[in-house]
């Protein structure tokens, strides 16, 4: 049984320098490699997570500029609106004034054709009545004065 220890020591004591080189192997791969590699990809990360940062910021503010366009442009249509609308009503004031103008024009002409053709009427009137009793007159002389006609009677001769 010494002989497997004795083996088992000579076997750890030729590990030893093995084992000092595999760990100084491991300090200086990771000072020299592992270091700036783990400091590279942290920098990376902290870019990565800065751009993401920032593309969410610049997105942000890409929606408040649309909202604002947004707002902008309602107004904007807003405005033309109430502008048509101002206008039209403009419009439609002085159509309707016009056609009040227009009647207010339309009845005075009107009353006045009806005082006209009742003045010529009273006088077409005051013609007539003069000459009723002159055709009248005529009538009843051309009646009396006729001669009888050959063979009728002598009641209708009158």
């Amino acid at each position: 049984m010494q002989a497997i220890v004795h083996q088992l020591g000579e076997l750890f004591l030729q590990a030893v320098p093995t084992v000092l080189i595999i760990l100084l192997f491991y300090f200086i791969l990771r000072a020299v490699f592992f270091k700036p590699l783990l400091a590279v990809m942290a920098e990376r990360d902290s870019r990565t997570v800065g751009a993401q940062k920032a593309a969410e910021a610049a997105q942000a503010a890409a929606a408040q500029r649309v909202k604002q366009y947004q707002e902008a442009l309602k107004q904007a249509r807003g405005q033309v609106y109430a502008e048509q609308e101002a206008a039209r009503k403009k419009l439609l004031d002085e159509r309707s004034a016009q056609i009040k103008n227009a009647r207010t024009q339309a009845a005075g002409e009107v009353s006045a054709a009806k005082t006209r053709v009742a003045a010529e009427l009273a006088a077409a009137r005051r013609d007539i009545e003069t000459g009723v009793a002159q055709l009248s007159a005529e009538i009843a002389r051309g009646i009396l004065q006729a001669p009888p006609r050959p063979g009728a009677p002598a009641s209708e001769a009158r």
